[in-house]
C-alpha cells in the first residue's frame, strides 16, 4: 500500500492518479498465501508504507511470527491523513504535526505484550506505543535517500505497491540491489522498455493474481470527487473503494505456478494462423489456441505472462514500437512499427504481441 508523496522530489508520484490508491488486506493476503516459505528468517521492507494506513504493515505485523520473519521494516514519507484510525499511535515527543514526518517502523519480534493470549493488532500497537526504539524519523523517506537505500540493503525481500508513476526506476533500484520482491504495478508496464527486458530474460514475472478484473483499491478521501468517478463503494468502514484496471503482481520469488504448463490442444494449420506481412511468425489470437505441433515464431496475447512457463517457451520479444523495431519488425501497412497480417484480403494489426517460441513442439 502507498500513499501520495508530496515532496518536491516525488512529484511526479503526486500528481499520477495511480498514486492515490491503497491496497487493501484481503489483496495481500489472497496474494502472500504462495509465498510464505520464502520468508523465514527474513528481513522484509516495506518502503512506501505507512503503519497507520499500510495494509502491507498490518499483514506482515500480524503473521510476523507465523513467517518466521527476522524483522519487518516499514518506512513512509509523510504522515497519513488517516493517522489513528487503526492502530491509534500516538507519537509523543516526535512532533506536535506527525502528519509532517517522514519516519521508519523496525520490528524484530512481536509477543502477546497485552497477556490476552493470542497476538493480535493490539499487540501490535501496544508495541509502538511502548516501546519508542521502534521507531524513528527520517529525512525524507524517499526510496531513493541514501538512508533509505541502507534499508534497502538490509532488506532480503520488498513487498509493497510503489507509486506507479515511479515504476520505472523503483524497479530499476530493486535490480541495481539484486533484492527479491513481491510487488503492485500496472500491467501496461510490461510494455515499458525498462521493464519487457527483464521479463525476457526472466528476471522478474507476474504473481498468481489473474489479469482480469483489475483490484479494488482504497482511495483516500482528499483526492475522492464524486462528479469525477463513474464507480465507486464505500465500505463498512466508510472507506471509498474504487476498482482499478490493469493492476497485478510483479515478482522475483519463485512460485510453483510458473512451473506449471499450458495443456496444448491445438495443431497447427496455415488456415487457421495467419503469418505476418512484417515479421516472420504466425498470429495467435488466443493464449489457449497456442498450437503444440508449431516450432516457429509465434506472437500471442499478453495474458500469456500470466501462465509463462519458462521451460516450456522462450520468448522472442514484443511485437510493437521501440521494442518490436529492435528485434526486426519492420513498418507495417499503417507505417507503425507493429505486427499486422493479411486475411482474405483485409490488413489486421492485432493488439499487442509477445513473441514466443515453443521449447518443446511436438506430434501426435
Amino acid at each position: 500500500m502507498h500513499k501520495r508523496m508530496a515532496n518536491k522530489n516525488l512529484n511526479a508520484a503526486k500528481t499520477a492518479k495511480m498514486d492515490e490508491f491503497y491496497t487493501q488486506l484481503t489483496d495481500i493476503e489472497r496474494e502472500l498465501q504462495h509465498y510464505w516459505q520464502h520468508f523465514r528468517d527474513k528481513v522484509v521492507l516495506c518502503n512506501c508504507d505507512d503503519p497507520y494506513e499500510s495494509n502491507f504493515f498490518k499483514y506482515f505485523a500480524l503473521h510476523f511470527n507465523h513467517l518466521g520473519l527476522k524483522k519487518l521494516i516499514c518506512t513512509c514519507y509523510n504522515g497519513s491523513p488517516v493517522q489513528g484510525n487503526e492502530l491509534m499511535i500516538d507519537f509523543g515527543d516526535f512532533t506536535d504535526e506527525p502528519k509532517r514526518i517522514a519516519y521508519k517502523v523496525e520490528i524484530k519480534e512481536v509477543k502477546d505484550l497485552n497477556g490476552d493470549g493470542a497476538v493480535d493488532l493490539s499487540d501490535v500497537r501496544y508495541l509502538l506505543q511502548n516501546d519508542k526504539n521502534v521507531i524513528s524519523i527520517l529525512k525524507t523517506g524517499d526510496f531513493r535517500d541514501p538512508e533509505c537505500i541502507e534499508l534497502l540493503k538490509e532488506a532480503d525481500i520488498v513487498v509493497t505497491n510503489p507509486p506507479f508513476s515511479l515504476f520505472r526506476e523503483y524497479v530499476a533500484q530493486l535490480m541495481d540491489y539484486n533484492k527479491r520482491f513481491l510487488i503492485i504495478g500496472n500491467m501496461n508496464a510490461l510494455h515499458y522498455k525498462e521493464i519487457f527486458p527483464l521479463v525476457k530474460d526472466n528476471k522478474i514475472w507476474t504473481g498468481y493474481k489473474s489479469y482480469g478484473g483489475g483490484m479494488d483499491m482504497i482511495q483516500m478521501p482528499e483526492g475522492f470527487d464524486p462528479s469525477k468517478t463513474k464507480s465507486y463503494i464505500i465500505n463498512e468502514k466508510g472507506q471509498i473503494i474504487k476498482n482499478i484496471m490493469g493492476c497485478i503482481w510483479f515478482t522475483n520469488l519463485d512460485i510453483s505456478k510458473r512451473h506449471e504448463s499450458l495443456d496444448l490442444v491445438r495443431h497447427y494449420s496455415p488456415d487457421e494462423y495467419p503469418t505476418y506481412d512484417n515479421f516472420d511468425a504466425i498470429d495467435v489470437c488466443k493464449v489457449q489456441d497456442i498450437p503444440f505441433d508449431y516450432d516457429g515464431i509465434m506472437g500471442v496475447p499478453d495474458t500469456l505472462l500470466g501462465q509463462f512457463n519458462p521451460d516450456q517457451f522462450e520468448i522472442i520479444g514484443l511485437g510493437c514500437g521501440d521494442l518490436g523495431k529492435q528485434i526486426g519488425v519492420a513498418k507495417n501497412y499503417r507505417g507503425r512499427t507493429d505486427l499486422a497480417y493479411t486475411k482474405n484480403g483485409k490488413h489486421k494489426c492485432p493488439y499487442s504481441r509477445i513473441l514466443i517460441r515453443n521449447k518443446h513442439p511436438h506430434t501426435i
